[in-house]
């Protein structure tokens, strides 16, 4: 039998072992990239310095980059929760907060991929 890919055994984790009543927007790996529930691509942002617990991404940037919210206390590595500036929690991924783009349309678009380069799919 083929061995679980290590980030899917990692997403699985992840939605596993949030704490009992939290809730979190679900993330899956889909064509090799993290995706949310709804299928929709997540991102990076360059200018988030991983591990800094900070979104360097509020206001009119977090319009068109929406955050991937969680309300959960805790999360399993390699995921973590970053405090945004106005007080809402993010999901961050090895320490980088991750990101919607309020362009994409529908499951699966990349459009906000390398765009200014300085954002980026999240692959595995």
């Amino acid at each position: 039998m083929k061995a679980m890919h290590p980030v899917l055994a990692a997403l699985g984790a992840a939605c596993l072992l949030l704490s009992a009543g939290a809730t979190a927007q679900p993330v899956n790996v889909r064509e090799g990239m993290l995706v949310n529930g709804e299928g929709m691509t997540i991102y990076t942002f360059d200018k988030d310095v991983a591990g800094s617990g900070k979104s360097n991404c509020n206001d009119q940037c977090a319009k068109m980059w929406p955050p991937v919210p969680l309300t959960a206390e805790w999360i399993e590595s390699p995921y973590s929760i970053v405090t945004r500036d106005d007080g809402s929690r993010q999901l961050a991924y090895k320490g980088r907060p991750l990101y919607l783009y309020a362009r994409d349309a529908k499951p699966g678009e990349r459009k906000g991929d390398k765009l200014n380069g300085v954002w980026h799919v999240v692959t595995d």
